[in-house]
């Protein structure tokens, strides 16, 4: 699955990025009809320290998923938001399967 990164106010280095593709590539394992998926990335000019945000859109056939979580690291941000995401694919894909 092709992922579209974007870094706002900050250039992403390339460990950062393979990271975040290697998580969401795991979606593909719950749900294979994924069209796109696109994530940004934040960080907030405060002195809270919890002030990256990953924010991650994943569009499948007539719906689209969206997740923004707020941590210390990306990478803590991407375990989490991805875990949500696979919680909602595997609910949508539960939908469908009662419907057929």
């Amino acid at each position: 699955m092709k992922v579209n990164t974007q870094s706002v106010n900050f250039t992403a280095d390339r460990k950062l990025i393979d990271f975040i593709q290697k998580r969401m590539d795991k979606l593909d394992l719950f749900y294979d009809k994924i069209i796109q998926s696109d994530v940004y990335l934040k960080v907030l000019n405060t002195s809270d320290k919890e002030n990256k945000i990953f924010e991650a859109k994943v569009s499948v056939p007539g719906d689209s998923f969206i997740v923004k979580k707020q941590c210390k690291t990306f990478e803590e941000g991407a375990d989490i938001a991805i875990a949500s995401l696979e919680r909602q694919i595997k609910k949508r894909k539960q939908k469908l399967r009662a419907r057929a």
